[in-house]
């Protein structure tokens, strides 16, 4: 796992671990990370199942519940069959640009 960190986005790259591994070490530096926005990006892994995805569901809904971002990159997995709790977008930009859409929500009180 590599972490980066860019304004207040942390950008989580998958490296060698499981999803489940990736989760777990995600769930455990969670209070360095619970302030910021938060990227995952997945895109060295090519194909993704919908298991894989919903392994991160617990951790984005407690992240948003707190009014924060948490995005998945992924081009591995049809976006469609995905669940709506749950953001997964193919490129990093689009990974941004929700972010950026999401905070002029929670600033205008959505």
């Amino acid at each position: 796992m590599i972490l980066d960190q860019d304004g207040n986005i942390s950008i989580i790259t998958q490296e060698k671990a499981t999803i489940v591994e990736l989760v777990k070490k995600i769930q455990d530096i969670y209070s360095k990370l619970k302030n910021n926005n938060i990227i995952v990006n997945l895109t060295s892994l090519k194909k993704l199942s919908l298991q894989d995805i919903i392994e991160f569901l617990e951790l984005s809904n407690t992240h948003r519940g707190s009014k924060q971002s948490f995005v998945i990159v992924s081009d591995g997995i049809d976006i469609d069959e995905t669940p709506d709790e749950i953001i997964v977008v193919p490129t990093m930009q689009e990974a941004y640009d929700i972010i950026e859409m999401e905070e002029m929500e929670r600033d205008l009180g959505f």
